[in-house]
């Protein structure tokens, strides 16, 4: 065999490495296919039109499915963005703190948050916290309730999101900040903070998305008509109808926003990836 053939045939086979990588491939899409012809065959399509697809539905929810129902989600996911990313901040900074009870404290935080299921957290906020503080309202009603809700569970992995960005800026930053005369504050203010969140930027825009489907949470706190998200408007009217469209038109809105912006993520995090070779 010479040295340079690069078709190297392995000991008693016939084929190439190549070969056998193609047929690999091969036998993948054929048995993707036959998946998809089977279904195709075997599916009550007729069944599935009559509980997903009747276009009366569809016509009855618009345009209250925008002009509510989107409308409120996307109002609930910006606000609980806002909440966590702010609370996200003072968290990461407790955790980098030469302070030990600060460091702890946002210890202690995250590793709670980060293990409750979302629901719980709503429910805490909805039931536990007037029970805790009677008299007591949050201001904004069930928008700041839902804001509340929904930061509490984004700000776990936003502060963890900052901190690696903060860790992840070269220490030469700081210390040429400080040659110059600024504080540590400062020059964390200044200096490392702007640049930590250029590098987590695709990641916090991720965040985002995952918390535009957490808002679907916000039926468990009890809202008014008025106050519905997609899920609840669309839970509504399936219920009152018997049937499912309502449901998968609720689901198609939600890709409206999350399909555009996991584009965006995708190009930020090839800049992101460009700009560090």
């Amino acid at each position: 065999m010479r040295g340079g053939d690069a078709q190297v045939r392995p000991r008693g086979s016939g084929l190439t490495r190549r070969r056998k990588r193609a047929l690999s491939r091969g036998a993948q899409y054929v048995v993707f296919v036959a998946a998809v012809i089977a279904f195709g065959v075997t599916a009550d399509w007729g069944r599935l039109k009559n509980q997903f697809a009747q276009w009366d539905l569809v016509r009855q929810m618009f345009p209250d499915v925008i002009t509510l129902a989107l409308k409120n989600t996307v109002l609930y996911t910006m606000s609980g963005f806002v909440v966590g990313l702010v609370l996200g901040m003072v968290i990461a900074l407790m955790r980098l703190s030469p302070v030990g009870p600060y460091r702890w404290v946002a210890g202690i935080y995250i590793e709670i948050f980060r293990g409750l299921p979302a629901l719980l957290i709503f429910v805490f906020v909805g039931v536990a916290v007037p029970l805790a503080f009677p008299g007591t309202q949050i201001p904004g009603g069930t928008y700041g309730k839902v804001a509340l809700a929904l930061g509490l569970v984004s700000a776990v992995y936003m502060a963890e999101t900052i901190r690696a960005g903060i860790q992840a800026v070269p220490k030469g930053q700081m210390e040429a900040a400080r040659s110059l005369g600024f504080s540590h504050a400062r020059a964390m203010v200044s200096i490392v903070v702007p640049q930590a969140f250029r590098i987590v930027i695709p990641p916090l825009t991720n965040e985002l998305v995952l918390l535009f489907k957490d808002s679907s949470l916000v039926l468990f706190l009890g809202v008014t008509l008025e106050e519905r998200e997609l899920t609840k408007f669309g839970r509504d009217l399936a219920s009152q109808t018997a049937n499912s469209t309502p449901i998968l038109v609720a689901g198609l809105c939600y890709l409206l926003v999350t399909i555009p912006l996991g584009f965006v993520v995708r190009r930020l995090e090839a800049k992101a990836g460009e700009a560090t070779k």
